[in-house]
């Protein structure tokens, strides 16, 4: 018994993969091209088949006609010969008919008649059937009972437009039968041109689209794989056509993701490299630091303002690394978006940067009735970055003001904020917001810009610069208002 089962299991192993096999053709990118070529191609057939069926009903209906008009002239010509019933069964036979008769001004003219069997009568008027009548026939005709005639009015070919018509009475199911000879002949042709067609649309698909969309899925499984591996890139080939333009935005892409790797593990090695550098400076400068506050202490003016002058320029020292520091930290936290008052937001960010920098005329002419959805922290951050780089660009001038200005528009709020500075230099503009960008100024980071855009971009806003020139720059900042 158990090796009964063995033998089983031996045969229907190989069965069961010879029909795993045909399953993952089937419903793999080409079996559903060629069974999608075989049924469509088949489907037009079927379209064309009901009209091509109507037609042979046609022609077979008027092929007895023109039999049984042949019939009836026999008959007229031995008119004077007395027709015996089997003479008239053999006209009648040869044109596979019960009877004949003329029609001439709407009078019937029998000339051959025999005997129906009681089956239904049908009539197919031939000098008045249209397409469409033809098509509903021939449906009619693949259902019909057996044991029904159909009547068929026609004029004969040889009495085009004599007025004469014939009306010939046969069995519809000699029309019937060869209604369904023809079909099967129909049916099998179909079939043969729809594989046919299917078979060349397949090998064709498969060399022109299918192999190449494989070898592209590939190329880039392959690529995910091992991104920095340039043995796996791809080639871009010499087609012109929509796969040839996916290779070459492949290539490219898969050109620029390696490049933007390799950029990344440097950018890592150097952010660790300036993390350590941070570190070391940042003991240096707090050495520094004491050493200079002492300088600052000294009853000699001369070098208490030189110890002055080393302060200031440590505490840059140590501003830059701090900020270098939580730059490099991750991205900003989400905002916590609630409603402020923006005129008192604006003045308490200028406060502490001109705390920190330095004092300018201030001039804030946003309404107090005013107010915007914001982070309170990113909000204050933007302007004390703004009005830090302001004061710090007017640094040179005896004169320096900063005027603030908004404006709402539908659910925007644009704030204005213009120093009387020198304006941004034209190679400043170019990295004007990038981390690290040339400064406008000696003791600038490059930071400030770029954070104050950061944040104002991840509350649904903008910072731009407006205008600039000799006589001032006009930074703007994009709001949602409340």
């Amino acid at each position: 018994m158990r090796d009964g089962e063995d033998n089983q299991d031996g045969f229907a192993a190989p069965a069961r993969a010879g029909l795993s096999r045909v399953r993952d053709l089937a419903f793999s990118l080409p079996g559903k091209l060629l069974g999608l070529s075989i049924l469509f191609v088949f489907i037009a057939e079927i379209l064309i088949f009901f009209p091509s069926a109507a037609n042979f009903r046609t022609e077979w209906l008027m092929d007895r006609a023109e039999a049984a008009h042949l019939a009836a002239l026999a008959a007229e010509s031995a008119e004077d010969v007395m027709l015996g019933e089997d003479m008239v069964r053999e006209l009648l036979a040869g044109a596979e008919a019960v009877s004949v008769a003329r029609v001439t001004e709407g009078v019937n003219e029998l000339v051959l008649g025999g005997t129906l069997r009681g089956g239904e009568l049908v009539t197919a008027d031939l000098t008045k059937e249209n397409f469409f009548d033809a098509l509903l026939a021939t449906c009619h005709t693949f259902i019909a009972p057996q044991g029904r005639y159909v009547r068929i009015i026609a004029t004969p070919r040889t009495r085009q437009g004599s007025g004469e018509l014939i009306s010939v009475i046969v069995p519809e199911d000699g029309l019937k039968r060869e209604l369904f000879a023809y079909s099967r002949n129909i049916a099998w042709l179909s079939l043969f041109i729809a594989v046919v067609t299917g078979g060349l649309l397949y090998v064709f698909l498969l060399f022109m689209l299918v192999r190449p969309m494989r070898k592209l899925a590939k190329a880039m499984t392959r690529f995910q794989e091992d991104p920095l591996d340039t043995s796996r890139a791809v080639t871009a080939g010499t087609r012109l056509d929509e796969i040839g333009q996916a290779e070459a935005a492949l290539a490219a892409m898969q050109s620029e993701v390696r490049s933007a790797f390799a950029q990344r593990e440097r950018l890592a090695a150097l952010g660790g490299a300036v993390a350590r550098i941070n570190h070391d400076l940042r003991n240096v400068f707090a050495s520094a630091q004491l050493v200079s506050d002492r300088l600052a202490m000294s009853k000699d003016e001369r070098v208490a303002g030189m110890g002055a002058r080393l302060l200031r320029a440590v505490d840059r020292g140590i501003r830059l690394c701090q900020e270098t520091l939580d730059y490099g930290k991750s991205q900003e936290r989400e905002p916590d978006l609630k409603s402020i008052n923006l005129r008192n937001a604006i003045d308490d960010a200028a406060g502490d940067a001109f705390a920190a920098t330095g004092a300018a005329e201030w001039r804030n002419d946003v309404d107090e009735v005013v107010f915007v959805s914001a982070d309170p922290d990113h909000l204050h951050r933007i302007f004390v970055n703004l009005v830090r780089n302001a004061v710090q660009a007017m640094e040179k001038q005896d004169a320096a003001a900063l005027t603030v200005t908004a404006e709402a528009e539908d659910a925007v709020v644009r704030v204005a904020l213009t120093d009387t500075g020198p304006g941004v230099p034209g190679r400043v503009r170019e990295t004007l917001f990038q981390p690290f960008g040339v400064s406008g100024t000696k003791s600038g980071s490059g930071l400030g810009l770029s954070i104050a855009r950061e944040l104002a971009r991840a509350m649904g806003g903008d910072v731009t610069l407006k205008a600039t020139g000799e006589d001032g720059t006009t930074f703007e900042v994009r709001l949602t208002a409340v």
